[in-house]
């Protein structure tokens, strides 16, 4: 796979992530219907919360590493003065 092909993979995921976020605190906190459900209701916003988080905090952490790695090849390249 290549590296941008990674990069495009790795941000769609953060996105995911943001909205399986957002999606989780719109049902625990707006949703009527996840109300009158009682602990399933909070159990649903939980996993969606969490699977959130799983999809977007180590992508980050692995984008940012992928970044760094790129920007130090690029600075390694170029003649200093």
């Amino acid at each position: 796979m290549s590296e941008q092909r990674l990069i495009l993979l790795l941000k769609s995921s953060i996105i995911l992530g943001l909205c399986l976020i957002s999606l989780g605190i719109y049902f625990h906190m707006f949703s009527d219907y996840m109300h009158s459900l009682g602990v399933r209701g909070i159990i649903i916003s939980a996993l969606c919360i969490a699977l959130g988080l799983i999809f977007s905090l180590p992508t980050k952490m692995y984008l940012t590493f992928l970044l760094m790695k790129r920007e130090a090849e690029l600075a390694s390249k170029t003649p200093k003065s």
